[in-house]
């Protein structure tokens, strides 16, 4: 058997001094976690469209992407999974509070820092801050750092 990670985009968007987050449950009964409007690639779509659709699907908010903040792996002990992270940094364009949100995601709300950090028990991993704490830091890398070919 091979073995891959789980490719997932992320969409880092702070705006006011307030992070756009979601609070989901990925799985029935597993609890209330926090998150960046996040998922996996879909097949047939680069790294940056999957950024875009996934925060469009998770939080009704139309997201630009304008630079790489990071990329990062992650094993998570609870599921026996590792994940490569593509974050990218960027602005919000546009909201439709009618659209519904994708399965398991109950809202998208703006949180501060302060938020932030008393729910860290609740972040769905520690990518979460991580990728804060690297905004906060002034990370930016080129989107031509990443190169999409299709077939």
């Amino acid at each position: 058997m091979i073995w891959k990670p789980n490719v997932t985009v992320a969409a880092i968007i702070e705006q006011n001094g307030k992070y756009l987050l979601v609070e989901e449950e990925p799985e029935a009964g597993s609890g209330l976690f926090l998150n960046q409007p996040a998922g996996h690639l879909d097949p047939g779509e680069s790294i940056m469209q999957g950024a875009i659709r996934e925060t469009l699907e998770e939080t009704a908010y139309t997201f630009v992407p304008e630079y790489v903040l990071g990329i990062y792996q992650w094993h998570s002990q609870r599921v026996d999974v590792t994940y490569l992270r593509f974050a990218f940094g960027g602005r919000v364009t546009s909201h439709d509070p009618e659209r519904i949100l994708d399965h398991g995601i109950l809202r998208a709300a703006w949180f501060g820092l302060d938020e932030i950090h008393h729910m860290i028990g609740r972040h769905r991993s520690p990518l979460v801050m991580q990728c804060i704490r690297d905004h906060i830091a002034g990370k930016r890398y080129p989107l031509e750092l990443l190169t999409y070919y299709e077939s």
